[in-house]
């Protein structure tokens, strides 16, 4: 299967207040359509790892491959290049504006990308509600919507931009159980039928299992694949 990611030697300092060696010489590679987790206890060096891997941290020695390009060094602008088009996030928090329309939230990242006329997006911003089983409630406000829901709004907004990768930060951290299954099924759904590349941070033993891999990190070091 073709790389979509791929780490090489990834080493990261934290200097304050005294100098910290978090992530160690961390290789491994990603393919297109994998759903990955990635777990290990607090300060394992996981969630630092996911914003290298996003480029939004880009204070680190080692390469970065996205999408086979080296992405290490590139200056700003062309990382937010890269990230608008490349790159999907969902976090633990959906971040949506409450008093915007569910779709006028999954319409915002295609809006800022600039690539296609308002129309276009809106009608593709309605699509992507219909796959997350959302269109019936396009028109409402995110604070009508029940948590579950925002989170699946929030994946939508994700999607928007046809990312080769979603990123996702705690994805079902603030989901009761019922929920989290729903976002798990949508996440299985998207990498089986749409080839979606996703990798997520948790601490959900349970989200992880189900995964297509698994990498579990400690003390900044990758110490076990579990497929």
């Amino acid at each position: 299967m073709a790389t979509i990611v791929e780490t090489k030697n990834i080493n990261k300092y934290f200097y304050d207040p005294v100098e910290f060696h978090v992530l160690k010489n961390v290789s491994f590679a990603v393919s297109r359509g994998e759903f990955l987790s990635m777990i290990g206890k607090s300060g394992s060096g996981k969630s630092t790892l996911l914003y290298i891997l996003s480029t939004m941290d880009t204070d680190y020695t080692g390469e970065l491959y996205i999408d086979n390009e080296l992405v290490t060094g590139f200056d700003l602008d062309k990382l937010a290049m890269i990230r608008n088009e490349k790159i999907g996030f969902v976090f633990q928090f959906h971040y949506l504006l409450p008093e915007f329309t569910c779709l006028k939230n999954v319409m915002l990242p295609a809006l800022k990308f600039k690539k296609l006329s308002t129309k276009e997006i809106e009608q593709k911003a309605y699509q992507k509600l219909e796959l997350l089983g959302l269109a019936d409630q396009a028109l409402k406000t995110a604070n009508k919507l029940s948590g579950g829901q925002q989170q699946r709004v929030a994946i939508a907004r994700a999607l928007i931009n046809d990312p080769a990768i979603i990123m996702c930060d705690e994805p079902t951290g603030n989901l009761d159980s019922k929920n989290t299954k729903i976002v798990f099924d949508t996440f299985k759904e998207l990498t089986v039928n749409m080839n979606q590349t996703i990798i997520a941070v948790t601490h959900d033993e349970e989200f992880a299992k189900n995964t297509d891999r698994t990498i579990e990190m400690m003390d900044g070091m990758i110490i076990k694949h579990t497929s």
